[in-house]
């Protein structure tokens, strides 16, 4: 194969990866939904060469999971991963500027940095979840480049993608406010360029409270609709006495129930 051939290769996998993982935070691949690496390369009009080698790193990435038999399948994220998601990145951005050698402010990265975070505040407030998502991922991403150890700086993007894969079906059905969403994205960066640690450390507390407050509430809606199915479920089964001949119906199956937001 030609150098050009595997440039070309490579390309073509970032650009089928950016493309899928773009359908999934838009919602439009909601989790559970499965796929074939067949079923990708037709969609796209591609061999399937790099769409296995896409999907493989989305895989990777924690975005999808995969199986030899079934293909690949968009990760569901339960309400214990989005905890465990809030929590290691408020520990990881925690620790970071505690030691502020692990960390370069660099003045000419804040000016595109306060404009990700504005945009994404204006977003969130404005109910615009597309525009949302890809500031706030900018704003993390932006940073990330901060943090002087790229594995880290990694690491804290992966976890805020997999955090909206998580949140954009709920979203979508439930509808965003400031119980739902994190607005401090300016006060984070602005205590950042100012080297205050102390603030950088409220901020991410608050990120950190806001996350598990929506989480508490996700998984108490859960637990109420888990008990109101069974107890419709239990209704159902009972009946006044025996059924005479011919009397008995076929149970129904329960009703999907829709995604928890």
């Amino acid at each position: 194969m030609s150098p050009s051939a595997g440039v070309t290769r490579n390309t073509l996998r970032q650009q089928i990866a950016d493309a899928l993982r773009d359908e999934v935070l838009a919602g439009r691949l909601p989790p559970g939904r499965e796929f074939t690496v067949k079923q990708i390369a037709e969609q796209y009009g591609v061999s399937a060469t790099p769409v296995r080698e896409a999907l493989f790193d989305l895989s990777a990435q924690g975005l999808l999971a995969s199986d030899q038999h079934r293909g690949f399948q968009v990760r569901e994220f339960t309400v214990a991963d989005y905890r465990a998601m809030a929590e290691a990145r408020a520990l990881v951005v925690e620790g970071l500027f505690r030691n502020p050698a692990e960390v370069a402010v660099r003045p000419e990265g804040l000016a595109s940095i306060r404009r990700r975070a504005a945009e994404a505040v204006r977003a969130a407030k404005g109910g615009d979840l597309d525009v949302l998502i890809g500031y706030d991922l900018r704003f993390w991403r932006e940073l990330g480049q901060f943090v002087l150890n790229p594995y880290i700086a990694d690491f804290l993007t992966r976890l805020r993608v997999q955090a909206w894969v998580f949140a954009v079906h709920r979203l979508r059905r439930d509808g965003m406010d400031e119980n739902v969403l994190w607005f401090g994205h300016e006060e984070l960066v602005e205590a950042i360029a100012r080297g205050d640690h102390e603030e950088v450390h409220a901020e991410m507390r608050s990120y950190y409270g806001h996350a598990l407050a929506w989480a508490d509430r996700l998984e108490a809606r859960e637990t109420e609709g888990n008990a109101e199915g069974k107890a419709e479920g239990s209704a159902e089964g009972r009946t006044d006495g025996p059924p005479g001949p011919g009397s008995a119906m076929p149970p129904q199956p329960p009703e999907s129930p829709g995604h928890c937001a």
